[in-house]
């Protein structure tokens, strides 16, 4: 089973300031709770997540391997995570508004393990949410 999700958030902030928070490799990282610790290559924008899931099957942490795979700047960017357990796609799109700017955010996630599925199915809303409570900060200090 795949895990997909779509969410729309509005900002009162210039598209700009979206940009540079959500095409950091480590401030998406940094935002999402089951991200424990976090690598970046500050040159390739590549990095590894160090993922804990509270499932059976997973009894540490998961590495995931992460990179951009499509980036538009300041209007889109992609990134794809792999690992033994599970792979993420994320999709980022920003638009322009009368007043500020939209995110667009594309998940799907694929579990290799049984659980993963079930429990991004359940709490990928919240992992939304602290993406958008931190993106809010960062644009609302720019």
């Amino acid at each position: 089973m795949t895990v997909r999700v779509r969410r729309v958030f509005e900002f009162d902030a210039p598209p700009e300031a979206v940009w540079d928070f959500i095409a950091d490799p480590s401030k998406r990282a940094e935002s999402i709770s089951v991200v424990e610790r976090h690598e970046v290559d500050e040159e390739t924008g590549e990095g590894t997540w160090h993922v804990r899931l509270p499932i059976p099957f997973v009894k540490s942490t998961a590495r995931v391997e992460t990179e951009d795979v499509a980036r538009e700047p300041p209007r889109h960017v992609k990134f794809v995570g792999k690992s033994s357990v599970l792979r993420v796609t994320g999709e980022h799109t920003i638009e322009p508004t009368e007043t500020g700017s939209r995110l667009i955010n594309e998940f799907v996630v694929d579990g290799r393990v049984p659980g993963v599925e079930r429990f991004f199915e359940r709490n990928l809303d919240t992992e939304l949410e602290n993406l958008e409570r931190a993106l809010r900060r960062a644009v609302e200090t720019a």
